[in-house]
Parts: structure tokens; sequence; C-alpha cells
């Protein structure tokens, strides 16, 4: 049966207005720096600032509103080119700590980034949040589908667009 992967403090159910950003940003930094350590890769501070960014928004977000609110929170501080924020984006996608949804050319956080599993979210058409599936049954037919067909996967990922419990009021 498949489950909704979402923080820790929210796995289960759908992202509401009592949500904790807070502790599920912080959930999600410290799975990416541990798998980073365990990986032997290095993330750095923009990095991690940049999978903060992506992970409080729960929703799919592109990279110049990440680099809008780099800018706003870093006013002071030397302005961070476009081309830093796809680097970032880049090796957190790489390393599995963030999906790009491609039909909405935006990011979101992975919260299971440290398990093995294919790319599957339920995109709300109404507010825009995005929710990453897990199901093992559906991972193992389509590896299966794939196998018979004789093709060699190198990228996979699957959206659903629909309206979210939360938009139809369940």
């Amino acid at each position: 049966m498949g489950r909704v992967l979402e923080a820790p403090a929210t796995r289960g159910t759908h992202v509401s207005a009592h949500h904790d950003h807070r502790a599920c940003t912080d959930a999600v930094l410290v799975a990416a720096h541990e798998a980073a350590i365990a990986r032997g890769v290095r993330l750095t501070d923009l990095r991690a600032e940049v999978l903060g960014i992506v992970a409080q928004s729960h929703k799919a977000i592109g990279a110049y509103e990440i680099l809008e609110r780099m800018q706003k929170a870093r006013r002071q501080e030397k302005p961070v080119a476009p081309p830093t924020v796809y680097r970032a984006l880049e090796f957190l996608a790489e390393q599995g700590f963030v999906h790009r949804i491609n039909s909405l050319n935006a990011f979101v956080a992975c919260y299971a980034a440290g398990e093995k599993h294919r790319g599957m979210f339920l995109i709300c058409e109404s507010c825009g949040t995005v929710a990453e599936l897990a199901d093992p049954d559906v991972d193992n037919a389509i590896a299966q589908a794939v196998r018979t067909a004789g093709y060699q996967a190198s990228h996979e990922m699957i959206e659903i667009t629909g309206i979210c419990p939360s938009c139809k009021g369940i």
C-alpha cells in the first residue's frame, strides 16, 4: 500500500495551517547532512540554504524564486548569481535531496532522501502543494514493465495532478 512521504512531523497527513515548517525543514536538513557525510560529499552552507528554502515551501519552487528568497535574506551580503543556485539545485537533485518536478520546472524537497525510491508526485492544481508518494508495489510493477520492454531507464518520474484533500474540504 502506498504512503505519502512527508516531513516526519506531518507524515501520513496533508500539510495543514498548523504545520510546523521549522521542524520539517530542520528534519530535511539533518537527514541531508547525515546522508552527505555517509556518501562522502559536501553539503556546503549555500547548498543547505537552497535546500532549506525548498523544504520550507511544500510547493514546487523554481530557481528564480529561490534566488529571490536568498537575496531577501542576504540584504547586506554579496548577491547570489543564478548559476550558483542552479549548481546547488543540480547537486541536491543528484544526491536525491530534492526532486525536479518537470511539468512545473521547479523543485520539491525529498523527505526520504536516504531511501531508494521512484519519484511519484501528487500535484494540487488548486493550492500547488506537492506530495511525494512511495509505493513498493507500483515501483515493482514499473520496474517489471521496463524490463519486459527491454528498456534501460535513466530517469523515472510520475506526476499526477488533481485536487488535494485540503482543497477538496476533506
